[in-house]
């Protein structure tokens, strides 16, 4: 009797350990793993910035505030980088400059002074004044230039002083670099003196030719140095004479 009770409680015991080894139920997924998949945590709702798409390394703290006072759907980090740099501003223009390869002015005004000596048939003097001159650049090397000055000499003859006046135009090259423009200029024009002598005119054709170096002290100064030869024809007569000069040249 016993033996057959024995039987019966491992025949009931086999049958419940066969029913509990049965699959699960269709539709219902067995998950090994307890960690939640990356996809549908909120890291990944997460918009990186592409490396060079030229967003700004620095951002407000305001822009890490909670996403749930986000309306806009942009994530605020991508909000934060996103905001630009600050221009850095213009600088501003430079001067209007004449074209070619050499920037600089077209006009230059020349102010100094000036010391002529004057060799005649009838009177000597050696004559000491101011020059102006002005010129225009039409392009990196070649201008034109308008030239005047008025000179002055000690007493000859009979309480009478020599008293001299140029006034020329022509052309003007010259060779512009930063520091150093070395030039030349031809000039034709007039020239007046005093005293007048005995039938002979106080007016004579002029010419003027030489050149001279300017040095550059700041964009808009120069110093100037400058020789000319100097042919005028006062008492029917042609006189060879030359200029010195030096002052300052301003640029505009």
């Amino acid at each position: 009797m016993n033996r057959l009770f024995a039987g019966a409680l491992l025949m009931l015991g086999s049958v419940c350990a066969a029913q509990a080894q049965d699959a699960a139920p269709a539709g219902i997924e067995i998950k090994t793993n307890a960690t939640p998949d990356f996809a549908t945590t909120s890291a990944a709702r997460v918009s990186l910035i592409a490396p060079g798409s030229g967003a700004a390394p620095f951002f407000a703290p305001d822009a890490l505030a909670d996403e749930s006072a986000n309306t806009s759907g942009v994530p605020p980090l991508a909000t934060a980088l996103a905001v630009p740099l600050a221009d850095p501003g213009t600088p501003e223009p430079r001067p209007k400059f004449l074209y070619g390869g050499r920037d600089d002015y077209r006009w230059q005004l020349g102010l100094g002074v000036a010391w002529e000596r004057f060799r005649s048939s009838i009177f000597n003097a050696s004559a000491v004044g101011v020059n102006t001159s002005v010129g225009y650049f039409l392009n990196d090397w070649f201008g034109v230039e308008g030239d005047i000055s008025a000179l002055f000499a000690p007493q000859i003859l009979d309480r009478e002083h020599v008293k001299l006046v140029n006034y020329l135009g022509g052309p003007k090259i010259a060779w512009r670099q930063r520091r150093w423009e070395p030039w030349l200029h031809v000039l034709v024009g007039g020239s007046h003196e005093q005293p007048q002598t005995a039938g002979n005119s106080k007016s004579a054709f002029a010419v003027q030719a030489g050149g001279g170096a300017d040095f550059r002290w700041t964009p808009r100064l120069s110093f100037r140095l400058d020789a000319d030869y100097l042919h005028n024809t006062y008492f029917k007569q042609s006189q060879n004479n030359f200029l010195l000069g030096g002052g300052l040249v301003f640029h505009f």
